[in-house]
């Protein structure tokens, strides 16, 4: 797992592409929701759901599947895209994103879609949610599955997710991982300016985690931290990767003012325009 095949570089860019054209429309569709962080993660939920993660859409309950959490719930278009596209559920059904009634609502919520692994709304929960399943991973005999949690940078501001860190520390959950979406902004502005994070890697550091830091757009990065974090015994492990907002259409990318907006007619029809001319050049 340590090396990735450039065939299968490929194949996960055009994936990942796929993928952010179909954000970019159930968005456009919805009228509502959370573009930048969606679209900036793209690439590391292309990896987790086809190079990485241990499970079966054909059986989503399968006792012995790894466990995703997605603390940050708002960029929630990120996982049902990716899910559907691995075949968890249609892909046109994206197109129902915040309707009445539909399984996809605003934040992920299992009684919607009981096949996600929590719900999710509230920021700073999803860790502490982790680290439960950690913990109770362990008392499954034999069962050797990895927890999988995405937080964002902003929502590391609540205190919760520091109580957390420290509880994973303590009992060296070594079948946690961790990945920061470090895209430096949240609603109001910039993380510096809203609640300065600073070096983060040496605040996980001094918690007892092991720590990575990589470039959420560099998929042999991603595959090198994850099988690092695999392989690393007695610590719990965070990945701070440092992604693009709006990654994909360059008029949106690192800009906090896309963190919840929708875009309108018009950028939409600019954005898949540009996607699908990415997606050539790639095939």
């Amino acid at each position: 797992m340590e090396t990735i095949k450039d065939e299968t570089i490929k194949e996960l860019k055009i994936k990942a592409n796929d993928i952010r054209k179909s954000i970019v429309e159930m968005l456009y569709l919805a009228g509502s929701g959370h573009t930048a962080g969606a679209l900036g993660m793209a690439d590391v939920f292309t990896y987790l759901y086809f190079n990485a993660l241990r499970h079966k859409p054909e059986n989503p309950y399968w006792l012995e599947r790894d466990r995703l959490v997605l603390s940050n719930g708002h960029i929630c278009p990120v996982l049902y895209a990716t899910m559907a596209h691995a075949g968890y559920f249609k892909i046109e059904e994206l197109k129902t994103l915040r309707k009445f009634g539909s399984h996809l609502q605003g934040h992920p919520h299992r009684e919607f879609l009981p096949i996600v692994d929590t719900s999710s709304g509230p920021l700073g929960e999803g860790l502490s949610q982790a680290v439960g399943m950690a913990i109770a991973s362990r008392m499954d005999n034999g069962v050797d599955k990895t927890i999988y949690c995405i937080v964002g940078d902003g929502e590391l501001n609540e205190g919760q997710n520091w109580e957390a860190i420290m509880l994973g520390a303590k009992y060296k959950l070594d079948n946690l991982i961790v990945i920061v979406d470090r895209n430096f902004i949240q609603i109001d502005g910039t993380t510096e300016e809203v609640m300065p994070l600073s070096v983060l890697e040496d605040k996980w550091k001094s918690f007892n985690w092991d720590v990575q830091k990589i470039n959420e757009n560099d998929f042999r990065e991603i595959n090198h931290a994850i099988y690092h974090a695999k392989n690393t015994k007695w610590k719990p492990s965070v990945i701070i990767a440092n992604t693009i907002p709006g990654k994909g259409v360059k008029e949106w990318e690192n800009d906090y003012k896309w963190h919840g907006i929708a875009p309108n007619k018009d950028q939409y029809e600019m954005a898949i325009k540009e996607l699908n001319m990415r997606g050539d050049k790639l095939k």
